[in-house]
């Protein structure tokens, strides 16, 4: 079936953004003023704050503190029009974003669809070892981690037992090294006392990371730092070695087998089907190489941001995949956007402002690589608290999330242990 046309208002240049991600929201919110018809497309009618979905998953937060729809972001904004839909292609000649249900004109185009999991050939793990870039994923892997400890405590076969109380984490990287810290504080101090087959304490919790050291981008001091803190929790950390294979047993480590009945995978992620969409050079992980205006080459109506885009910026440094690089990016090709709209001279290239990375281990307890300095402790996890609640949208949101977690820090409680499925659309 033709794809039916959207209205299209007349007059005004009609920018497209696909995605309501970090870039897609910056560039979209940053065009508010702007002289233009904007139209935000994306598949899910809400945004999330991605670094939370762990604590979604642990059972700490629930998916409305750290996700907002998508309308209500946008409903003072009268130049943004929000299209619920599933990008599929786009038509770079005729100047249309093709949907599931209808095609739209554009004018510019913002790409910012984001990154999904990669498994490094072996997608055959995906069934056995879900990541985490969703709600839906979250929930999921929150419904698992409960419903091992109460299948653990109905079995009475020990070894049955034992695999139900293994979680395996492959990934040593910042998501990785949080999901393992606070799978075993929920272990190890919230659900102690609430089992009477099981200690809960018993669980094993492992960490495998395939570098030498976990959190690889991080200073080596920090790298040890996180470690000791993730053993002092009872947190296993295998470095320096490879999986080679996941099944419904457990992970593989060459020929060893670690029995377990929850696998996480950490590991790595690969950029969403825009190079494929229009047919342009890209790296090993499917980013679109871009222009230093994150324009896409021979296209300069076209832009490509944050996890989708490979992006060397001005100063010839390689943009990471974080969100204040994706605001960042968002910002910048808004800016491109106008001026070239108002027929004013180009920004300079975009330039990455670096303002360092930080990881959470547990409670009071993360590590933060500030450009020029490096903390770990109480007082990182405090900046590690601060920093994460300033992006959070919505005031609601802020404050609640910082009651959560007052109460969590002070009693060890994490309140929305449910398990319930992704389907039954809970307000959780």
């Amino acid at each position: 079936m033709k794809p039916k046309q959207s209205k299209q208002l007349k007059n005004k240049p009609k920018v497209v953004v696909i995605g309501s991600g970090f870039a897609g929201l910056a560039a979209t919110k940053r065009l508010g003023t702007a002289d233009v018809d904007i139209i935000l497309i994306d598949k899910s009618n809400h945004h999330v704050f991605q670094p939370l979905l762990y604590q979604v998953a642990t059972a700490a937060l629930s998916p409305a503190q750290i996700a907002q729809p998508t309308r209500t972001i946008v409903k003072h904004q009268k130049n943004c029009t929000v299209e619920l839909n599933e990008v599929v292609d786009i038509n770079t000649e005729k100047k249309r974003v093709i949907c599931k249900t209808c095609s739209i004109e554009y004018d510019y185009l913002v790409i910012a669809t984001g990154a999904t999991h990669t498994y490094f050939s072996h997608d055959e793990w995906s069934e056995y070892a879900p990541g985490i870039k969703s709600i839906e994923d979250a929930l999921i892997a929150r419904r698992n981690i409960l419903s091992a400890f109460e299948q653990a405590e109905t079995t009475e076969d020990t070894r049955t037992q034992k695999k139900l109380m293994t979680f395996v984490l492959i990934g040593g990287g910042p998501t990785g090294v949080e999901m393992a810290g606070a799978i075993a504080e929920l272990a190890r101090h919230t659900l102690v006392g609430e089992f009477r087959n099981i200690n809960t304490k018993d669980a094993r919790v492992v960490l495998i990371e395939g570098n030498k050291r976990i959190l690889p981008t991080f200073p080596e001091t920090l790298s040890i730092q996180s470690q000791l803190d993730l053993e002092e929790l009872g947190v296993e950390v295998m470095t320096g070695q490879m999986v080679t294979e996941c099944n419904e047993n457990g992970v593989k480590i060459n020929n060893d087998l670690i029995e377990c009945h929850t696998i996480i995978w950490c590991a790595g992620v690969k950029a969403s089907p825009a190079a494929k969409w229009l047919n342009v050079e890209h790296d090993s992980s499917g980013r679109v190489k871009v222009n230093p205006d994150l324009s896409v080459p021979d296209h300069t109506d076209i832009f490509v941001v944050g996890d989708t885009a490979h992006v060397i910026d001005d100063a010839g440094i390689t943009v990471p995949g974080l969100c204040p690089a994706a605001v960042q990016q968002g910002d910048y090709v808004a800016q491109v956007i106008s001026n070239q709209i108002n027929k004013q001279a180009k920004p300079a290239p975009f330039r990455y402002q670096d303002k360092g990375i930080m990881a959470t281990i547990g409670r009071a307890k993360a590590v933060a690589h500030l450009k020029y300095i490096n903390l770990s402790g109480f007082i990182a996890w405090c900046m590690w608290g601060a920093i994460h609640l300033i992006p959070l949208v919505g005031f609601r949101n802020r404050i609640v999330v910082a009651m959560d977690w007052l109460w969590s820090y002070l009693t060890s409680d994490r309140g929305v242990r449910l398990i319930t499925s992704v389907s039954d659309n809970h307000p959780d």
